[in-house]
């Protein structure tokens, strides 16, 4: 008998800009990440112009900046050593856009009928739902197409941008389809946060808040001086957003298990139950409205075992309902179900059931069971409000 191990080693470029008004016909952001442009850009040398490149774009962001696509247009005209347009196509946004696989078939079908190959692109203009199911049809065309997202929404832009997942959601299971693929670029540009419903606007501080308070104490604090300039949309809002992404980012490139080959992952606290929220609530929970129910619970319960102070955990509460959320859901009475999402949570990373919690402000503590009397203090304790 034979046995032979080997090790596959493969660096992967992951580049992050941020700009404003990226298609603006003076804006090169764009043009400096097509391979030959940048050093150490991972692909060929010759500059873009004999790829081709298929845009997909939300389309409530081109129903909410009707110039986009014709600017889109103009833009690749204006630069012909770039990427050759060959398609633009507009998707449902939200949540919608993955749940199941309708969506994700047609964008399969638009990018072969765009004739693209694995020298060229795929582009996804929107919030983190189309960046994620055009990014799952990148990921496997051709067993995995380059992707440039250009991430238009607070949430996407302060997190999901800049991860290395793909994905749908199937069978309830939010996820339950996708891939492992790091995009050739995320750009986030912040004139398109200009036209976000305020619902939309709020949802991406929920994971600012839930990064500071596993990473940075500084941060945390920052955001809770800037809670109004926040809410009314002021400079520093656009800062916090930059230095969510940047911390998500450099926990990428850093954290040790960007592929989650293990059975933790620190960025998703609050995320047991936030995913569990938004399936049962049949998604009309929006993922940064679940995201801040959940960083609440686990700061409460975190709080219940000693890792967190009191007072602590009220200030993580009131921050995040200063930002506008609601901590309040009829679906936490039902907790039964909602423990489900423990079992899933568990599943979906195989392994012993690891959970994140926040040990003091800015540290992190990884638990392993759950103190079920515990957590029901903890559901219970969301329920008043939080002056």
């Amino acid at each position: 008998m034979t046995h032979t191990d080997g090790l596959i080693s493969l660096t992967v470029p992951h580049r992050l800009r941020i700009t404003r008004d990226v298609f603006a016909p003076g804006n090169e952001t764009l043009s400096e990440i097509w391979p030959g442009q940048t050093s150490g850009s991972g692909g060929d040398s010759g500059g873009g112009g004999g790829r081709r490149i298929a845009v997909f774009v939300d389309d409530g962001l081109a129903e909410a900046q009707p110039q986009l696509l014709q600017r889109v247009r103009r833009w690749f005209a204006l630069h012909p050593d770039s990427p050759r347009l060959t398609g633009l196509h507009t998707l449902p946004g939200g949540e919608r856009a993955k749940n199941g696989l309708e969506v994700w078939q047609h964008v399969v079908h638009q990018i072969i009928e765009a004739n693209v190959d694995r020298q060229s692109f795929i582009m996804a203009i929107g919030g983190g739902a189309v960046l994620d199911v055009v990014g799952f049809a990148a990921a496997t065309v051709h067993r995995g197409l380059r992707l440039v997202r250009v991430a238009t929404t607070t949430l996407a832009q302060a997190d999901s941008a800049v991860g290395v997942k793909c994905g749908v959601n199937l069978r309830g299971v939010k996820n339950m389809l996708g891939s492992f693929a790091v995009p050739w670029a995320v750009i986030n540009d912040t004139a398109m946060l200009d036209t976000l419903p305020e619902r939309d606007w709020r949802a991406g501080f929920a994971e600012a808040v839930k990064v500071a308070l596993i990473k940075d104490a500084a941060f945390f604090e920052e955001i809770v001086r800037w809670v109004e300039a926040i809410r009314y949309r002021d400079e520093p809002a656009y800062r916090i957003i930059a230095r969510s992404a940047e911390l998500h980012y450099r926990h990428i490139l850093s954290g040790g298990d960007p592929f989650e080959l293990g059975s933790a992952r620190p960025l998703d606290l609050g995320h047991w139950s936030a995913h569990k929220l938004e399936s049962m609530s049949g998604y009309e929970i929006a993922h940064g409205e679940a995201v801040a129910i959940g960083v609440a619970l686990d700061a409460m319960y975190a709080a219940e075992l000693g890792h967190l102070t009191g007072e602590q955990a009220r200030r993580v509460c009131r921050v995040l309902t200063q930002l506008g959320f609601s901590l309040e859901h009829p679906l936490l009475a039902d907790v039964q179900t909602l423990y489900r999402g423990l079992e899933e949570f568990r599943e979906h990373m195989g392994g012993r059931l690891t959970l994140v919690l926040p040990r003091g402000i800015g540290g992190l503590i990884e638990v392993h069971e759950v103190d079920r009397v515990a957590m029901d203090r903890a559901i219970k304790g969301l329920r008043p409000p939080h002056p």
